[in-house]
């Protein structure tokens, strides 16, 4: 239980001294890929590794949660601070969970949903139809001006109104402009839709410099890869 990995795995251990070199020497442009610090891997290394905490603080499944539930709670109160939300939930590991919680959460089966199309910067669980996303409810999409290779608002507001869906997200997963996100806020209201905003930008939101902050009435998943630095998936 003690010896160290390249003891017990000495293949595996060879691998990730290759890959800590291929990350120290190489440029990475891909967003969701940052550098977790390394208190971060430190503490997804630790021995809360061992525990199972199925549930939510104060209500788990499983005894011996107390320690667990001072750690989510801190979490969770340090989020809400940060960026000025009523709520929130640390518990999705990637976006892509957290996405999937929020829709289920507003949406039923075959309900209508309005996201930026993949093609365009859009993320696979904002209505591609090899998604859960794209097989349970009905889609429509919206994309960038072909000239201008921005998100004409005009348009977006246009195919809001015919398409009517009850959840339009204001997101992206490839598209590097700041989103208006009072535009998005205000078309919602007008077609009486919820929105979600995928804020892959959220690394910024903490320091003030985007124009909103989360509010009640907007659901905020950022991927957890991009915005703590927690070494998971988006």
């Amino acid at each position: 239980m003690s010896a160290p990995l390249a003891e017990v795995d000495p293949d595996i251990a060879e691998l990730l001294a290759k890959e800590l070199g291929r990350q120290r020497d190489t440029l990475e442009m891909i967003a969701s890929e940052n550098f977790a610090p390394r208190a971060v891997l430190q503490a997804q290394g630790s021995v809360l590794t061992n525990k199972y905490a199925e549930g939510l603080p104060g209500r788990r499944y499983y005894g011996g949660c107390e320690h667990v539930d001072v750690v989510e709670n801190l979490a969770r109160d340090r989020a809400k601070a940060l960026f000025g939300a009523e709520f929130a939930n640390v518990q999705p590991h990637s976006g892509a969970q957290a996405n999937a919680a929020v829709l289920h959460a507003l949406m039923s089966p075959g309900e209508r949903l309005l996201g930026l199309d993949l093609a365009n910067g859009g993320h696979l669980t904002h209505g591609m139809r090899l998604n859960f996303s794209g097989k349970l409810y009905e889609n429509g999409f919206y994309g960038v001006d072909p000239a201008t290779h921005l998100i004409d608002m005009d348009a977006v507001r246009a195919t809001a109104l015919e398409f009517r869906p009850k959840v339009i997200i204001a997101g992206w997963s490839a598209y590097p402009r700041v989103l208006d996100f009072a535009a998005f806020r205000s078309i919602a209201d007008e077609v009486g839709a919820k929105l979600l905003v995928a804020v892959n930008s959220r690394v910024w939101s903490p320091r003030g410099c985007t124009r909103r902050r989360c509010r009640t009435r907007m659901w905020c998943p950022p991927p957890c890869t991009r915005r703590s630095a927690a070494a998971a998936p988006a």
